[in-house]
């Protein structure tokens, strides 16, 4: 008798990428943030250049640059290693009424040698919630990156004062703030 039970050839045809196929679909509530995030990567002391992560709903993270949105090379890191993802998500105020804010998240996608926030090792396949001043790392590399937007020295007061945390108004410009961004980043980093 013929097995009649689903393959999951049909799925696998349509997460495919310039021929690779794609280990990660964003979740339904994926959407594209209004606050601008950026990740400050370290390699030991040194500072590098940030990485912008807010133009897109989700990153690939990996060693596979035909696919990888933020492509890594430390022989550690798996093809495609993790996932930078926004998602929207419902909040219950104190006042019992519902708010719905777009935060950053990250998934480890089952890698060879996982991903650590903070010094712990994430669990694969389950969404994690970043905040400000996290501290990600990938594999064995000795490169970290610190998680931080563009409001991160102006504390949390004013963000809470303009309605949470993805709703404060974006600057004119993306290199606006730099300076205090990457030395909170740096002030984050030396505390590790």
């Amino acid at each position: 008798m013929a097995n009649m039970g689903l393959s999951g050839k049909l799925a696998e045809d349509t997460n495919m990428y310039k021929g690779v196929l794609i280990k990660y679909s964003e979740p339904a509530n994926a959407r594209m943030p209004k606050k601008r995030w950026r990740l400050y990567p370290f390699k030991g002391e040194e500072a590098m250049k940030p990485l912008y992560v807010h133009r897109q709903s989700g990153y690939l993270i990996g060693k596979d640059r035909k696919v990888a949105d933020i492509p890594m090379d430390h022989p550690s890191i798996s093809k495609q290693h993790a996932a930078l993802q926004y998602r929207l998500v419902e909040l219950e105020q104190p006042d019992g009424s519902k708010s719905r804010l777009v935060k950053p998240y990250i998934i480890d996608l089952e890698s060879a040698n996982g991903t650590y926030l903070n010094g712990e090792r994430v669990e694969a396949r389950r969404y994690i919630e970043l905040k400000e001043r996290d501290v990600l790392k990938f594999g064995y590399s000795s490169r970290e990156y610190v998680v931080l937007s563009e409001n991160a020295g102006e504390g949390e007061d004013r963000a809470a004062a303009a309605g949470g945390d993805d709703r404060v108004p974006p600057s004119d410009s993306d290199d606006s703030d730099i300076e205090p961004m990457a030395a909170a980043a740096s002030s984050r980093h030396r505390q590790r």
